[in-house]
């Protein structure tokens, strides 16, 4: 006989339709189904600014699953409780969703998991959230990638799966169960002042997504190894934030980079590089855990860097006032956008961790509040890679100078521009944005005086390499 009983589809970080395995393979099922999100302790656990995105993100899918017939159920609470609960309510047999890598996920999952099949459950996880799930990709010895171009030159050939269609039909159940109302979680409430001043700046649900890759695809993938350095200029996909909330596959990223490719567009090939260094965050992450929370090199655990978040040097850098423009133009795009452009989040990283000799977990706990596409793993790897703790083949010599930084990547100024007020008699609207965003207890303001530099460059630089030698690194 045909099982006609409802299956329980859990939503995470898979928030679309389109290339979705996990819910494919469910309405083929020809069963009804329920999806659910379930604001749990792992969500609870999230910063300001991921939080108060992911709500952003819950609400188009549940906008999405409306257009076809369905539903989005809404559960607040410890993820097996609510599970069992509604499995109760509904006559469920099954709970599916798709894989997530990070610690507080698999240990999550790992436990919903082993009591659902417990109590007789089709508890079942798929990929989707990478193209490759960790343990399949391997060195010619059987071990894991600890540099990434080799993984590159492993994996850049691979017949990656084909897309998947968003179903025709999602099979409904003939009673909904109950659904808290997304606005009373209130996942934004964080962001008080900025709240507004960043949700104008962002890009959420499937279908804006897949506008935004397309767009890309379409006018700057021709030129994106050069433009993806400047950070005046709209030179990126600006996908990271996407992809973090599952709003669209990196499937669909890599074979609209792989048509681009084909198509003549030689510099497609950067773009589905950064794919992987995205893969090889997760590579690590998954064989390396620590790599979230402690040095990945577990020999930098002796280092001496500054562990005071409270340190007035700190203050300024997350204020954006450390009197270096880069950094400064920087830190105040994170405040008004929740995001930075790359080439920024390295010369701000290295600033904290290597001219202030501060630790790197400092500068991760701040992006992690701040960053709308906060990602656990590509977090964790890139302040390791700034620090020099991390999988750096070039590692803690790195030291670079923000000042030529800028002069070199901003020649005409753009950036400066854009997220520096002070300097300028007409400051550009996003700049000004700036002190809407901010905390009133900053006391900034467009008029004061840009302030000299807490460290310059040289003197950063010089006593990053002193400290560096005096340790024997």
């Amino acid at each position: 006989m045909t099982d006609t009983s409802p299956l329980i589809l859990w939503f995470r970080r898979d928030l679309r339709l389109g290339d979705h395995p996990a819910l494919t393979e469910a309405c083929a099922a020809g069963r009804p189904v329920i999806p659910v999100f379930i604001h749990d302790q792992v969500v609870a656990g999230q910063g300001a600014a991921p939080r108060f995105r992911l709500g952003l993100s819950v609400a188009a899918l549940r906008d999405s699953l409306k257009g076809k017939s369905s539903g989005l159920t809404l559960r607040k609470g410890d993820a097996l409780e609510v599970l069992r609960a509604l499995v109760k309510e509904t006559g469920a047999t099954a709970v599916w969703w798709s894989r997530l890598y990070d610690p507080d996920a698999k240990a999550r999952d790992t436990a919903v998991k082993a009591a659902l099949k417990g109590d007789g459950i089709d508890a079942r996880s798929f990929a989707g959230h990478l193209l490759f799930e960790p343990w399949d990709v391997e060195t010619k010895t059987g071990g894991f990638y600890k540099v990434y171009t080799p993984m590159w030159k492993a994996v850049r050939d691979t017949d990656i799966r084909a897309t998947l269609p968003v179903p025709g039909k999602i099979p409904a159940p003939d009673t909904w169960p109950a659904s808290d109302n997304l606005d009373d979680w209130r996942m934004g409430a964080d962001m008080r002042r900025g709240h507004d001043v960043v949700l104008s700046h962002c890009t959420m649900g499937e279908a804006a997504a897949t506008s935004r890759l397309g767009a890309f695809i379409a006018h700057r993938v021709a030129d994106y190894a050069t433009a993806r350095d400047l950070p005046g200029v709209d030179g990126t996909s600006g996908l990271s934030e996407n992809l973090t909330y599952g709003e669209i596959s990196p499937h669909a990223c890599w074979h609209a980079g792989q048509r681009a490719l084909h198509d003549g567009k030689g510099e497609a090939e950067v773009f589905l590089k950064e794919l992987v260094w995205r893969e090889f965050a997760y590579h690590l992450v998954h064989h390396t855990p620590r790599i979230v929370s402690g040095n990945w090199k577990e020999d930098w655990d002796a280092f001496p860097w500054n562990t005071d978040a409270r340190r007035k040097e700190v203050q300024a850098w997350q204020q954006g006032r450390t009197g270096i423009r880069f950094v400064d133009a920087a830190m105040r795009e994170l405040q008004v956008t929740g995001r930075m452009h790359n080439r920024g989040r390295m010369i701000v990283a290295s600033y904290l961790t290597k001219h202030l000799m501060t630790d790197w977990k400092i500068g991760l706990d701040w992006f992690a509040e701040q960053l709308i596409d906060w990602d656990p793993a590509s977090n964790a790897m890139g302040w390791q890679w700034a620090a020099g703790s991390g999988p750096d083949a070039a590692p803690y010599f790195r030291v670079f100078n923000p000042v030529t930084q800028l002069e070199k990547f901003d020649k005409g100024g753009a950036y400066g521009k854009a997220w520096l007020a002070e300097e300028y008699a007409k400051p550009s609207g996003t700049a000004l944005q700036f002190y809407d965003a901010i905390p009133l207890q900053w006391n900034m303001s467009p008029d004061d005086a840009y302030p000299d530099p807490i460290v310059s460059a040289e003197d950063g630089r010089k006593a990053a390499l002193d400290a560096y030698e005096k340790r024997g690194f």
